[in-house]
């Protein structure tokens, strides 16, 4: 029995990088599944169901697919419409080829009120007599009945005879659930009462009944040519017996196939030696550098941050959940999809502080490990800074000083004595001129000469001074 399972929906949602949250559509067919599970919790979002061509006997668990707008179950083993009422969105319903006998189960379509299209080709219940026109009563919404389109003409006459069609669809019903039930009671087709041309009508061979589900298994159901004849008599006598078109024959038919397949698979597969495992780290505690995905790669070390940079080219579609890092003081494993890389490292590192990060663009795989007896190096940079002179005058002259960064942040000291900014008083220099006529100071580019006081000078007390 083949179970839907997470990674089973991961692998066939490749079109979605393998994310099954956000996935819309997806396509389990010929898979093998017997029952639908977990679907509808991992992917809520889903509006395409394909599972056409398993072993399905159930509708059931797609309740919460309130966005699904197509559920395809064709050539699957269901006999009754159930469990869609929570699928509000559902435009179109394929049943085909499968052995849905109690025809009044469409009834419960009536609550997906954008049901448009409905497929029951090929189920025993096609076989009733006014079978179509029970469908368009009672489902007033369809527009399509198994691929054709629905007048309106023949929606009111079918509507106008309802009591009477019911009435005679249920009493077919009841008849092919009697028989449904004597077939499971007795788990074989009961052939004893049957007409000649009702067995060449109603019942298949297993052997017809594989071609008609899949005509590309003939050639790998071939006996192989080294069996004895009662295997052979054993094979074509159950291929050859006479069956209904059952699910419990097409159950018993698949698990059949199985068997000899997996015989088959037996037989011409070599017994495979067991491959010794790979040695990692040798007895004596020396670890060993191994590339078993054989993946382009860079180490280098970063003195500035005193680190050790490795960089894994991986495949840039490969899913992140395949990837597993695991470093260590002394060495780096990666594991690929279940193959080994192992590298060791040039220093010792602190594993707790390593960092991966994966490129969206590139797909390559960044393993940042921080030294564990590392320093930083400081950076020298040029700084260009005024200089000045004893007396705080300041120049525009330009000097290059070299300053060390230190790791840790520190605050910058300035002096509030000297100020970087351009003061405009002191673009020239100050000299030491006084003057008798009071504590004013001016500064002069060029030095004046006083001229000599005359003999017939007075100074007058009440007259103020010059300046």
């Amino acid at each position: 029995m083949v179970r839907i399972s997470e990674d089973l929906i991961r692998r066939r949602a490749e079109h979605n990088n393998c994310e099954i949250f956000s996935l819309e559509e997806i396509s389990l067919h010929q898979q093998d599944i017997e029952r639908i599970e977990h679907i509808d919790r991992w992917c809520k979002d889903l509006k395409i169901l394909y599972l056409q061509n398993n072993l399905i006997s159930r509708i059931e668990n797609v309740g919460r697919l309130k966005k699904l707008e197509y559920l395809n179950l064709a050539l699957n083993n269901i006999e009754v419409i159930e469990n869609l009422e929570g699928c509000e969105d559902l435009q179109k319903l394929d049943l085909t080829v499968n052995f849905i006998g109690q025809l009044s189960s469409v009834g419960s379509l009536k609550e997906n009120v954008h049901l448009r299209e409905l497929f029951l080709v090929g189920n025993p219940c096609t076989e009733f007599k006014g079978y179509r026109q029970y469908v368009l009563a009672c489902l007033p919404q369809l527009q399509w009945l198994d691929g054709t389109a629905i007048r309106r003409a023949e929606r009111i006459k079918a509507l106008q005879n309802f009591d009477d069609l019911k009435k005679c669809v249920l009493d077919q019903e009841a008849e092919y659930v009697k028989k449904r039930t004597k077939q499971k009671e007795e788990g074989k087709t009961v052939t004893t009462n049957c007409k000649p041309e009702d067995l060449e009508n109603n019942h298949l061979s297993r052997k017809d009944s594989r071609i008609k589900e899949n005509r590309n298994q003939d050639s790998d159901l071939e006996c192989h040519p080294n069996q004895n004849s009662n295997s052979e008599d054993e094979e074509s006598s159950f291929w050859g017996k006479p069956c209904a078109f059952t699910p419990e024959s097409r159950l018993e038919a698949h698990r059949h196939l199985e068997e000899k397949r997996r015989a088959k698979e037996r037989v011409r597969e070599p017994k495979k030696k067991d491959k010794p495992s790979r040695t990692l780290i040798t007895s004596d505690g020396r670890v060993l550098n191994v590339n078993e995905p054989k993946l382009d790669f860079t180490l280098r070390e970063d003195e500035e941050n005193s680190c050790v940079l490795l960089d894994l080219h991986v495949y840039r579609h490969l899913d992140t959940s395949l990837l597993d890092v695991n470093v260590q003081p002394t060495y780096v494993r990666v594991t690929v999809k279940e193959k080994v890389f192992q590298l060791v490292l040039p220093a010792e590192v602190k594993p707790d502080s390593s960092t991966a990060q994966r490129s969206q663009t590139t797909g390559h795989l960044l393993i940042t490990m921080l030294k564990l007896h590392g320093e930083i190096k400081a950076k020298e940079t040029s700084l260009k800074m005024p200089s000045y002179d004893s007396n705080g005058n300041g120049t525009l002259e330009a000097s290059k000083e070299k300053r060390r960064v230190i790791s840790d942040c520190q605050k910058l000291e300035v002096d509030p004595t000297k100020s970087f900014a351009v003061q405009l008083a002191n673009i020239v220099p100050k000299e030491d001129n006084t003057t008798t006529h009071g504590p004013l100071q001016l500064s002069w580019p060029f030095s004046v000469q006083e001229k000599p006081i005359s003999k017939d000078f007075v100074d007058d007390p009440e007259v103020p001074p010059l300046l």
